[in-house]
C-alpha cells in the first residue's frame, strides 16, 4: 500500500516534541543547551559527584520511558526490568571479564534484546494497552521474585554467583577502554554519564525529527489510522520499545558502577512506580521534562531519606496527585506554556502602544 504523509496535527506534535525547525535547529534551542552543559559541567562544585551521578542515572532512566511512552505512547510499567537487566548483566560480565568495556557493551544488547522480544510477542500478538502494561509489571515482578531465589552455589554465572537477596559485589568498576587497571570512578564517572545523558537525548531528538520520529507521534495519536496508511505499526513500537529498553539498561550499569552493588531492588515495584511520576511529574510528551522531574524528585527523595519526619513513599503520592489534578500536563510543558503567554501578552501590549501612540 502505498504510504501517505500523516496528519497534520501529529506533525505540529513531533515538532513541538523535537524542536526541529524547517530551516535548521533555532538558535534559543542552541542557548539552552548550551547553558544546561554549562550548568551540567560547572554542577560538581556546588553539588558532591557522589549524588549529582546518581541523580544522572534518575535522568538517563526516565528519558529512556520518556520515548517509549511519551513519543511511542507506549505505557511501560516494567521499566525496571531492563534496568535491572544491564545492571545485573554488567555484574556477572564484568567479574568474568575481568573489564567493563565488553561488559557495558553486552548488558546493553542483553538489556535491549530483552525489550525487542517482549515487544515483538506483545506488539505482534495484538495485546491491548492494558495488558501491555500488566504484562510488562508481571515480567518486573518475575525478575524480582528470580533474583531473590538465587542464593547458593548453585546460581553461578561463570565465576559470578548471583547472590540472591544479598546481591553481587565486587565486581570490576568502570574503566577506560583498553585500559583495565584505570579505572573510572567518583568526579570522572559523572562525566561519563553526563556524555552518555546528552548523547542519548540528542540521538532521541534526532529520531523524533525523522520520519520513524513522526510516525511514533502518528501511531500515538491515532494507531488505526496510520495503520490504514500503510506503516507497520508492530515494527515500529518494537522499535521504540528495544530502544527503550536498551537506555535503561544502560542506566542500569551506571547505577551498578555508582553503588558498587547490584540487589533484586533494581526489579523492584518501587523503581517502576518512581519512574512513572518522574515522567508524568516533568512532563509526558516532552524528553526535558521527565529528566527534570527525576533530577528535581531524586533530590527530593534524597531530602526525605536524610530525615525522620515525612515518610518518602506518601510525599511521593501527594506529589503525583497534586501534579494531575492542577498541572496535568507536567511542570514544563505548564512553565512553557506560561512563558510563551506572558510573552505574547506583552508584545501584543507593545504592539497596541504603537498603534494607539500613531
Amino acid at each position: 500500500m502505498k504510504k501517505t504523509q500523516l496528519p497534520l496535527r501529529g506533525m505540529r506534535r513531533v515538532a513541538r516534541i523535537s524542536g526541529a525547525a524547517q530551516n535548521g535547529v533555532p538558535l534559543s534551542w542552541w542557548t539552552g543547551f548550551s547553558l544546561t552543559l554549562l550548568l551540567l559541567v560547572l554542577a560538581p562544585l556546588a553539588v558532591s559527584e557522589y549524588s549529582l551521578t546518581l541523580l544522572a542515572i534518575y535522568a538517563l532512566l526516565a528519558l529512556s520511558l520518556a520515548f517509549v511512552w511519551g513519543i511511542g505512547g507506549i505505557l511501560c510499567f516494567g521499566q525496571a526490568a531492563f534496568y535491572g537487566l544491564g545492571a545485573y548483566t554488567y555484574a556477572v560480565a564484568s567479574i568474568n571479564f575481568g573489564e567493563s568495556t565488553g561488559a557495558l557493551l553486552l548488558a546493553v544488547a542483553v538489556a535491549g534484546s530483552a525489550a525487542l522480544a517482549l515487544g515483538a510477542m506483545m506488539f505482534y500478538g495484538r495485546i491491548g494497552d492494558v495488558y501491555l502494561g500488566v504484562i510488562t509489571l508481571v515480567v518486573t515482578l518475575l525478575l524480582f521474585k528470580y533474583a531473590n531465589s538465587t542464593a547458593g552455589e548453585a546460581y553461578v554465572i561463570g565465576t559470578a554467583r548471583l547472590g540472591g537477596f544479598n546481591g553481587i559485589p565486587n565486581f570490576a568498576p568502570l574503566n577506560v577502554p583498553g585500559l583495565a587497571d584505570v579505572p573510572v570512578t567518583g568526579l570522572a564517572l559523572y562525566y561519563v554519564v553526563m556524555v552518555c545523558l546528552l548523547a542519548g537525548w540528542l540521538l532521541l531528538r534526532w529520531i523524533c525529527a525523522r520520519s520513524f520520529g513522526r510516525q511514533l507521534v502518528g501511531i500515538r495519536e491515532n494507531e488505526l489510522r496510520a495503520e490504514l496508511l500503510g506503516y507497520d505499526v508492530r515494527l515500529a513500537k518494537t522499535l521504540a520499545f528495544g530502544i527503550g529498553g536498551a537506555l535503561a539498561g544502560l542506566a542500569g550499569v551506571f547505577y551498578a558502577c555508582w553503588a558498587e552493588i547490584v540487589t533484586p531492588e533494581v526489579f523492584s515495584l518501587g523503581v517502576s512506580a518512581e519512574v512513572i511520576i518522574w515522567v508524568l511529574v516533568g512532563g509526558l510528551g516532552t524528553l526535558w521534562g521527565p529528566m527534570l522531574g527525576a533530577v528535581l524528585l531524586g533530590a527530593l527523595k534524597g531530602y526525605l531519606g536524610s530525615q525522620q519526619l515525612l515518610d518518602n513513599a506518601v510525599v511521593m503520592g501527594l506529589l503525583l496527585v497534586v501534579v494531575v489534578l492542577f498541572l496535568p500536563n507536567g511542570v514544563l510543558p505548564t512553565f512553557t506554556r506560561a512563558l510563551t503567554s506572558y510573552r505574547n501578552r506583552r508584545a501584543n501590549a507593545a504592539v497596541a502602544g504603537e498603534s494607539h501612540g500613531a
